[in-house]
C-alpha cells in the first residue's frame, strides 16, 4: 500500500494522521524546518525537533530523507520528513495527498500531486485547487466534505470555549524571540505572564487576559513576528486532563477525511 502523504503535522493534522494510522494506512508527513504548532503534546510535527513524537500510542519518527521514510513507514509507524515545498513529489506520485497545513491559504498544493487530493480548511476550492475540501470551522458543518466550492473563510476569531473566544489566544505584542516561562498543563491566573519576547536588551511580557490551563504554547526560542500566535489558555479546569489528547475538533475533521478516503478507495467517488 502506498503511504498517504500529509502536508503539515500540527494538532489538527495529527488528528487526521492518527485516525488514518489506526485504520491501517501508512502515512508520511511533510513538515517545515521549524514547525510552529502550539499544542505540542498532540502534534506529530514535534518530531522535527525531538526526532520522534508519540501521540495516543502512535509514534511518528523523523527520517533524514524521503527514501528512508518510504523504507520505514508502516501504519503503526508514520514518518516525518523536512520538506516544506513537497519537493519529494517531483519523483514520487502518491495515490492520496492531504494538505493539512492550515495556513488559511494554498502554499502550493495542486490536483496533479496525487490521484486524490484533499485540503483541510479555507484557502482551497474543491474541483479546482484540490479534489475535495474538509470544513474546519467549529459549528454544524465541521468535518463535512465539500465537493464544490470552499470552506468557510477564516474569521480570525477563535471558537468559544468556556465562554471565551479571542481572549483565550495570546499573540506576540512585537517581533522578537519568544521565551516561555510556563508549560502546557500549567494553571495561570488572569494578568500572569506565560512568557516574554526578547528584543536585543529589551523584554516584553506576554500575559493572559483570563485564568485557565495553558493548553498550548509555542516552542521556546522561536523567532516571531508581531501578532504571531504564541499560546492558548483554556478556562476549564478539567481541560488539564486533555492536554495530551487529540481534540474533539481534530477527531471530527479526521472522521471526514477517513470517510472520503474509504469512499474513494471503494470507487464510490471519482477524481473530478
Amino acid at each position: 500500500m502506498k503511504p498517504i502523504i500529509v502536508r503539515g503535522g500540527g494538532d489538527l493534522a495529527t488528528g487526521t494522521i492518527h485516525r488514518l494510522c489506526k485504520s491501517g494506512y501508512p502515512v508520511i508527513v511533510l513538515e517545515d524546518t521549524s514547525p510552529s504548532a502550539i499544542r505540542q503534546k498532540v502534534s506529530f510535527c514535534q518530531a522535527a525537533y525531538e526526532g520522534s513524537m508519540e501521540v495516543e500510542g502512535i509514534v511518528c519518527q523523523k527520517a533524514d530523507t524521503f527514501s528512508k521514510a518510504l523504507e520505514k513507514v508502516t501504519w503503526k509507524n508514520p514518518m516525518l520528513v523536512i520538506d516544506p515545498k513537497a519537493a519529494c513529489l517531483n519523483q514520487y506520485h502518491p495515490n492520496i495527498l492531504i494538505d493539512a497545513i492550515l495556513a488559511k491559504k494554498n502554499l502550493g498544493t495542486h490536483r496533479g500531486m496525487a490521484d486524490l487530493t484533499i485540503a483541510l480548511g479555507p484557502g482551497f476550492t474543491a474541483g479546482e485547487d484540490v479534489d475535495y475540501v474538509i470544513e474546519t470551522k467549529r459549528g454544524h458543518y465541521l468535518g463535512r466534505r465539500i465537493e464544490k466550492g470552499s470552506a468557510i473563510s477564516n474569521t480570525g476569531v477563535p471558537g468559544i470555549i468556556g465562554g471565551y473566544g479571542k481572549e483565550r489566544v495570546l499573540h506576540a505584542p512585537c517581533a522578537g524571540r519568544f521565551r516561555r516561562i510556563r508549560e502546557i498543563g500549567d494553571w495561570v491566573n488572569a494578568g500572569e505572564a506565560v512568557g516574554f519576547i526578547e528584543q536585543e536588551a529589551d523584554k516584553t511580557e506576554v500575559c493572559t487576559e483570563i485564568s485557565g490551563v495553558v493548553r498550548g504554547i509555542l516552542q521556546d526560542g522561536f523567532v516571531v513576528t508581531e501578532h504571531f500566535k504564541l499560546a492558548d489558555v483554556d478556562p476549564r479546569k478539567e481541560s488539564r486532563a486533555h492536554c495530551n489528547l487529540i481534540s474533539d475538533k481534530a477527531r471530527c475533521i479526521a472522521g471526514g477525511v477517513l470517510e472520503l478516503v474509504c469512499a474513494w478507495e471503494k470507487g464510490i467517488l471519482e477524481k473530478k
